[in-house]
């Protein structure tokens, strides 16, 4: 797979990511399939995408419907490059916008399964939480999942009541998940 030259991305590490699907799979009840069936039927939104490698993965994993944001238009093209080089490109879709216009512009969405939020380390953490926010209440399936990855020196993200949340630690990086408490009213 090839990456955006630089260091302007952050990839995901193998291990992060490794834990992550591990987590979906528990999550959707397919850990002992085969990892080609693991996400099959999902939806996967891949927010601040970057290379798009989470996305793709989502997608070899059996997901049905991949969408990858990515603000640079390059970096964009070249996930879309990479999913036609891996064969996956009738199931993912590379969006060339700033995430946060991504969310506002959305209008009669289809829900999304999983959405998972990649960004920068930098982004201040109430615009994070205000993109959260947006995607669970204009995005997220009634019994989707949202997993959030950050350092482990930031604080926990802010999820909109009704819904529960845990994390798993990977060294320095932390994966937030969170999904609606399916025990309210």
């Amino acid at each position: 797979m090839r990456t955006p030259p630089g260091n302007a991305t952050r990839p995901t590490s193998d291990r992060v990511r490794e834990g992550l699907f591990s987590a979906l799979a528990a999550w959707n009840g397919t850990s002992d399939g085969t990892v080609g069936e693991q996400l099959a039927g999902q939806s996967f939104l891949d927010l601040f995408a970057g290379s798009g490698a989470v996305g793709l993965e989502a997608a070899s994993r059996g997901a049905s419907r991949v969408v990858c944001v990515e603000k640079n238009r390059r970096t964009a093209a070249l996930i879309a490059d990479n999913a036609r080089d891996t064969g996956l490109s009738r199931s993912v879709d590379a969006v060339a916008q700033a995430v946060e216009g991504y969310l506002a512009g959305r209008q009669t969405p289809p829900a999304f399964d999983i959405i998972w939020f990649d960004p920068p380390y930098a982004l201040a953490e109430p615009d994070l939480d205000g993109l959260i926010g947006l995607a669970v209440t204009g995005l997220l399936a009634d019994d989707g999942l949202i997993a959030v990855e950050r350092s482990s020196r930031t604080r926990t993200p802010v999820f909109p009541e009704g819904m529960v949340s845990w994390a798993n630690r990977y060294g320095e990086t932390v994966v937030h998940l969170a999904q609606p408490d399916r025990e309210r009213p």
